[in-house]
């Protein structure tokens, strides 16, 4: 366009710099000057494109200079720079621009409540969930959850393993319900993980079965809370249900059923399913599936098939997997297979302090007692601290998440 000497406006730098936005940063920066050099910069929709574009390529200082730089408070531009700190992990940011803002829709209060969310302050984004809920805008009405508020709520619900979590996530499912909102296929999937995580596979399953439209990330949800509730051959047979549907499984749903096979004691079904990953599903196995393979294993003494899948891994293996094996020598008595793996462990996690208590452990139980002194020695020379054990006690106050109170 530039090289046929046809003078862009204020209406082509929009989707133009929505595609910088994938590009290197300075391509960003270029096209923000050659909308100041056309004169069209003070245009709000390039104003906020631009926002948009800063933020995707991490650079929050950008977008905010060009924030200040809009004459008005408009919700469109807000929502844009809110949206910037939030996936930039600026929380606070967000929170103060959030409430000097003299109005806010639901975009507003989805952005600040994922941002929580997506940052791990879960208890936050309930409280201002609760707020959003009762909160009225300048006409005088309620702002309505959508689609992606309930996502965010529900994801922040199951990420806290408490009653008063689980009691809030029911609280939005019944909204749900009264206001015969659309169980769509992300709202669903959000509950069942909710609900699997919190075992109440009654509920998981009766939200399953209510779905109209099911995708891969519903199967995943289902499949995987059926593993974790002690339910691995229901597990296997909703993934067997779910190739008959049609569906193709991906990774996530290779590493929910993998797990279902540790934890059922299904070796050969799970060796079989890894060992054909690759051909019939095109999935490469990647760290996650490697450490179910050898849980698996490990879980059913096969110690020196598990410590050779191990020497044979392709890539680095993570202190997860390690770990995963280390705990199975401890369980059947393998210390010497133990010991290599834990010089492994302490190489890649030299300042975590349980998997030295474990291989001082497992020498003291075999009488070695050289050697577990030896460890407790070095723990305590390295300066590595014990982390302390804690519990948590629920009174009756804390049952409710959704309130009023301040944002902490």
């Amino acid at each position: 366009m530039l090289s046929n000497q046809v003078p862009p406006n204020s209406y082509t730098f929009p989707p133009v710099l929505k595609s910088a936005a994938t590009y290197p940063p300075h391509l960003g920066t270029a096209l923000h000057a050659q909308a100041l050099k056309r004169g069209v910069l003070s245009d709000p929709f390039i104003q906020t494109t631009l926002v948009v574009t800063y933020a995707r390529n991490n650079r929050v200082d950008h977008a905010w200079k060009v924030f200040e730089e809009i004459p008005y408070f408009c919700v469109v531009a807000c929502n844009a720079m809110l949206n910037a700190f939030c996936t930039n992990g600026d929380i606070e940011g967000a929170l103060s621009l959030f409430q000097r803002m003299p109005n806010r829709d639901v975009v507003s209060w989805t952005t600040v409540v994922n941002g929580f969310a997506v940052n791990g302050s879960y208890e936050a984004a309930i409280r201002l969930f609760g707020m959003m809920m009762a909160h009225k805008n300048v006409v005088d009405c309620l702002v309505k959850p959508n689609e992606a508020t309930f996502v965010s709520v529900l994801s922040s619900c199951a990420n806290l393993d408490s009653r008063a979590a689980l009691d809030c996530g029911k609280q939005v499912h019944g909204y749900i319900v009264m206001n015969e909102v659309n169980l769509g296929v992300f709202v669903g999937t959000s509950l069942i993980n909710l609900y699997g995580k919190m075992g109440c596979l009654n509920y998981a399953a009766n939200v399953f079965d209510r779905m109209a439209s099911r995708e891969v990330c519903t199967w995943n949800a289902m499949i995987s809370s059926l593993a974790s509730n002690c339910k691995e051959k229901e597990s296997l047979d909703m993934f067997e249900k779910m190739k008959v549907e049609g569906l193709q499984p991906n990774s996530i749903t290779l590493v929910a059923v993998l797990t279902a096979c540790a934890r059922g004691n299904f070796v050969q079904e799970g060796l079989d399913l890894f060992r054909s990953m690759s051909h019939d599903f095109k999935v490469v196995p990647i760290m996650e599936h490697y450490g179910c393979v050898i849980d698996l294993l490990g879980r059913a003494g096969h110690l020196q098939e598990a410590a050779d899948m191990i020497r044979n891994i392709p890539f680095q293996p993570d202190a997860s997997v390690l770990g995963a094996f280390l705990g199975a020598c401890k369980i059947h008595g393998a210390i010497e297979l133990g010991e290599e793996i834990g010089r492994k462990m302490l190489k890649l996690q030299t300042q975590h302090c349980g998997q030295y208590v474990l291989l001082s452990s497992m020498n003291a139980e075999k009488e070695r007692w050289d050697r577990a002194a030896n460890l407790r020695k070095y723990i305590i020379e390295a300066g590595i601290h014990k982390i302390p054990a804690y519990i948590t006690i629920e009174l009756p106050d804390s049952q409710r998440l959704i309130d009023d109170g301040p944002i902490q």
